[in-house]
């Protein structure tokens, strides 16, 4: 059954730097394929490439952060290495196209997902709800490995997976976004220990903070390596893909480039010749669409502009110091003048004793934090000491390391 909604209604865009233009291309390729009446915007955080012409794309425009309504754009971006960058700027794009097109409907997929039939369901989901997520896993897994997978992986990158969201363009799914692009125009970094997983765990609020939030666990949607255990893949490319006996609708390859789904499809899905047969077709495809070419592609926002490196330990001093965002409100800009306070890459230069503390204090609280869950978590686990006895520990461990940190602070 094909929508009655009008196309120029809905709308769908992925987020990307250059080096997933393949994968992004592949997944426009199936939306227009599925959908030719969808329009389809490629979120570009990065520059364009030379030779890139859009007539020659499946996208239907490009939206860069210059577009976005985002205040001091060059600070912003400094503070974001290009995973962190390429989700903060999601809701602020979601925004864009609402406002732009006035759209009723629109749908974010991660570059690495891939449409194989029409999402007509959904669609008319979002006439009656003002958002839709889909939770990464939908069943309780039963192998150990499964749980530590799946299930614990889930308690710290998130519920719900992002890479996929749709959200519809008035009410509570307009105002669902507009809290969202709060959070994360200052809180969307890869920062576990610290409670944050890019855009992704701030969801996990959505059905409690908002109305008319629908849960998707329709087996068919949002398929990957984290939920191979709880669903029966079956069928072939050519006859088509079941999942639990319904067809397949999209399927997300992530991990696909770090060898990480490999090592999932192995451990989850060895012997199933049709996920078998899925990455191969994938892998054909993003090298058709240039993968092997864009594979190391120069990012924009990753060099000062006198071609040095920007390093992550430049990214989180910077974003953590308010005084050096003060001085510096544009600190990928160098200068010829070398003094100190020209620019934030001669500061750091001239202070490279606080970088050194600044990158190794980091990494240190992430394992104090770290550390100190661990062996709360071991002691409330440890079968011999009775329920007193783990009650003392606990406020014991708990003392020590506010206490060390007090201490250590004075060093750091």
């Amino acid at each position: 059954m094909t929508t009655q909604i009008p196309a120029s209604d809905i709308h769908a865009f992925t987020s990307i730097n250059i080096n997933y233009l393949p994968r992004a291309r592949v997944l426009g390729d199936s939306i227009k394929k599925h959908h030719p009446e969808m329009r389809f915007h490629l979120m570009l955080s990065d520059e364009i490439p030379k030779g890139f012409n859009l007539e020659d794309e499946p996208f239907d425009s490009v939206i860069q952060i210059a577009n976005l309504a985002i205040e001091d754009q060059d600070a912003w971006i400094f503070k974001h290495d290009v995973v962190e960058l390429c989700t903060a700027v999601k809701p602020f794009a979601f925004l864009n196209i609402m406002d732009t097109y006035n759209a009723k409907s629109v749908f974010y997929f991660d570059p690495d997902v891939v449409l194989f039939s029409r999402v007509d369901a959904m669609i008319e989901d979002l006439e009656r709800h003002a958002a839709i997520l889909t939770p990464h896993v939908c069943a309780p897994d039963v192998l150990p490995s499964a749980i530590v997978d799946n299930e614990i992986s889930c308690l710290k990158h998130g519920i719900n997976n992002l890479g996929f969201l749709a959200a519809n363009g008035r009410g509570e799914g307009r105002a669902l976004i507009e809290w969202w692009a709060k959070r994360l125009h200052h809180y969307c970094y890869d920062d576990i220990p610290r409670g944050l997983f890019t855009d992704q765990r701030w969801m996990d609020f959505a059905h409690v903070f908002f109305n008319d939030i629908k849960i998707e666990k329709g087996p068919e949607y949002n398929v990957a390596t984290w939920n191979y255990t709880t669903r029966e893949i079956s069928g072939s490319l050519q006859d088509g893909v079941m999942v639990d006996g319904r067809p397949l609708c999209f399927h997300h390859f992530s991990g696909f480039t770090n060898g990480a789904a490999q090592m999932m499809q192995g451990r989850y899905a060895d012997g199933i010749q049709v996920i078998d047969d899925l990455y191969a077709w994938y892998r054909e495809a993003c090298d058709h669409a240039g993968q092997r070419e864009l594979a190391d592609h120069r990012w924009a926002y990753g060099y000062y502009s006198n071609g040095e490196k920007i390093e992550r330990s430049h990214r989180l001093l910077y974003r953590e110091k308010s005084d050096l965002q003060n001085a510096f409100p544009k600190p990928s800009q160098c200068t010829s003048d070398t003094s100190a306070s020209s620019s934030y890459y001669n500061w750091l230069k001239s202070n490279p004793a606080k970088l050194s503390r600044a990158s190794n204090s980091a990494s240190f609280w992430d394992f104090m934090t770290v550390t100190e869950q661990s062996l709360l978590g071991y002691i409330d686990r440890a079968q011999k000491p009775g329920k007193l006895t783990k009650k003392c520990a606990a406020i014991a461990t708990r003392s020590g390391f506010l206490i060390s940190r007090k201490v250590l602070k004075l060093f750091t």
